[in-house]
């Protein structure tokens, strides 16, 4: 997978600004990378609404009202899953806009989830989107600052 063009988080900020939503992130392999990045951003308050960090499934039950019926089918890492992470972030929050991110970081993963896996999950008022990146056994940094990126590229696509 090549990384997706870096996407300036004072761009998506602007761009939420201008279409007056607010932002929301649910993040389990980040663990709150997304919102950091964003709110680095001096100001950001006015357009990041809150994140969540779902790292362990009950989280993702408690804070984003995940079914533990997908969970049981799907597993924590996939579309099912990032989709009602980030249908679940909406509903709980002031925002506009959420993205969710739910993966395979590593070190390890399986034949079936491999690392660098990554679902992704984007919820606003068209309703939710998803999809699944490979970003491939580079290393947890590395598949992190990835995600990070991707998801900021897909936030500034559904505000743009």
């Amino acid at each position: 997978m090549t990384d997706p063009a870096p996407v300036d988080p004072a761009d998506v900020l602007e761009l939420a600004r201008r279409r007056g939503v607010m932002i929301a992130t649910a993040e389990s392999c980040t663990g709150g990378l997304i919102a950091g990045r964003l709110t680095d951003v001096p100001g950001s308050s006015d357009a990041v609404d809150r994140g969540f960090v779902t790292y362990s499934n009950a989280a993702k039950i408690e804070m984003l009202g995940i079914r533990p019926e997908t969970l049981a089918v799907h597993g924590a890492v996939s579309e099912e899953i990032a989709a009602e992470m980030a249908a679940g972030a909406l509903a709980r929050s002031q925002a506009g806009v959420a993205v969710a991110v739910t993966g395979i970081a590593g070190p390890g993963g399986s034949e079936r989830k491999p690392e660098g896996r990554v679902c992704f999950g984007i919820a606003d008022a068209q309703g939710v989107r998803t999809e699944t990146v490979e970003f491939g056994p580079r290393g947890r940094d590395a598949v992190r600052a990835a995600t990070v990126r991707h998801a900021l590229a897909l936030l500034s696509a559904a505000l743009s």
